[in-house]
């Protein structure tokens, strides 16, 4: 059952880490496995994550609300259908359905085997080489209101799908794509913030109805988590579309790397059990 020290440590990492590309859940498990924590689980993981998710919907709520007002006018306007905002609607709702469905399918192993530490050490380590990749490759010309379409936002939504694996990272994954796709550093970030709101949405509500089983509630560690990572959590995504502006993703590849290899190799040498 997770303590209040727990909460609070837990809730900084969710905020510091949700935006970047270095697996926020994976940071999660990790530093639990090392501080000899009990496995918080993936209900936990998933119901903190609406604190930075709620720091996400605040700094994006203009644009948030301008896709939801016209998407919602256009079911009934057929000239606001060609809006870029309206049309955004739909790719964050298409996008989302990859890992809606896959979610689903794999809710045993995202809850068991998914979180081994030999895995997470080894998606940290293979998706930091794709996004070193992907980085060096980028063209950085697309722009979200020019060259989104339906093909790319599922494009988008299969790579955000394999955030189900810690290790992999929900923003890495999908910026990843979007650099590949062709599009800029912002741009990417951007729609992988917003492409990510019904999925967590989502996911944390579902998952509320685990927290608090066992011998001990624990809502108000959950809570006290949840508050710490929206705070934190609105500083960090600031901070991370500021940096990419200017700056390319290899300090987060050579982060993804070092801490990949450490894990493996204390899993190897029995300082922490693969399984929590």
């Amino acid at each position: 059952m997770i303590g209040w020290f727990e909460a609070v440590i837990l809730g900084l990492i969710q905020g510091l880490t949700e935006f970047l590309p270095i697996s926020s859940s994976a940071h999660i498990r990790v530093v639990s496995a090392f501080f000899g924590w009990q496995d918080p689980g993936a209900a936990f993981t998933a119901v903190i994550q609406l604190g930075t998710e709620t720091a996400v919907l605040i700094y994006f709520r203009r644009e948030i609300w301008e896709i939801l007002s016209t998407w919602t006018r256009s079911l009934w306007t057929p000239a606001l259908r060609s809006h870029h905002a309206a049309r955004m609607g739909w790719y964050v709702i298409v996008g989302s359905l990859p890992i809606g469905v896959l979610g689903l399918v794999f809710k045993d192993q995202i809850e068991g085997v998914f979180r081994d530490l030999r895995l997470v050490g080894t998606t940290l380590v293979v998706f930091a080489l794709i996004l070193w990749f992907a980085d060096r490759r980028a063209r950085d010309t697309f722009t979200l209101e020019k060259h989104l379409g339906f093909t790319h936002a599922i494009a988008y939504g299969f790579a955000q799908s394999l955030a189900l694996i810690p290790g992999v990272s929900r923003s890495g994954g999908t910026i990843t794509a979007g650099l590949l796709l062709g599009y800029r550093r912002q741009d990417a970030a951007r729609y992988s913030f917003l492409l990510a709101i019904p999925a967590v949405l989502l996911s944390g509500m579902l998952e509320l109805s685990q927290i608090g089983e066992g011998p001990a509630p624990a809502w108000g560690p959950t809570i006290v988590a949840t508050v710490i990572s929206f705070v934190v959590g609105y500083a960090a995504v600031a901070w991370f579309l500021k940096y990419i502006s200017s700056h390319r993703f290899t300090g987060f590849v050579f982060y993804r790397i070092a801490l990949g290899l450490f894990v493996i190799l204390a899993v190897t040498l029995g300082w922490i059990p693969a399984q929590g």
